[in-house]
């Protein structure tokens, strides 16, 4: 069925792709997240412990609402890890970091969410998305406070 919202084709297609970007990105933050929430240790075990299983069930609830908004806008959101890694710009990592650079990392993670986050704004505003600007708006603000307060937990 053709779609009419008032967002011709092309533009849909571009927020969506837009869109794509970002629930990648937090989808790949999330996984980081629950991971480090999983193996934290040291003298900030338990507070960490619980930020982090904080922060991963946002992101939970977060990446759903972006598919959704994307199949609103008539395509198809990524599916697989592997779609999710190739759209991805939060970097993986080997090994078991320290809690201290768990903490840097995550910040650095939700600084490049945010970053990602405002691209999608901008398109939004190009193509006349006032419903992605609205899903998108709350999450910027989101990551940019929880990287302030990862930064103020590292120092």
């Amino acid at each position: 069925m053709e779609i009419n919202i008032g967002i011709d084709d092309q533009g849909r297609a571009k927020a969506s792709d837009a869109l794509k970007k970002l629930l990648a990105d937090t989808y790949t933050l999330y996984l980081k997240t629950h991971g480090y929430h999983w193996n934290v240790e040291g003298p900030h075990f338990q507070q960490l412990h619980l930020q982090f299983m904080e922060q991963y069930t946002e992101m939970w609830t977060a990446v759903d609402e972006l598919a959704e908004r994307i199949r609103a806008l008539g395509h198809y959101a990524p599916s697989s890890y592997s779609e999710m890694s190739a759209l991805s710009t939060i970097e993986e990592e080997d090994g078991k970091p320290d809690w201290h650079a768990m903490v840097i990392n995550l910040a650095k993670g939700h600084e490049q969410v945010a970053t990602t986050a405002r691209e999608v704004l901008r398109i939004a505003e190009q193509v006349g998305d006032e419903a992605t600007a609205d899903v998108v708006t709350p999450r910027l603000t989101l990551h940019e406070k929880t990287a302030w307060m990862l930064r103020a937990t590292a120092n």
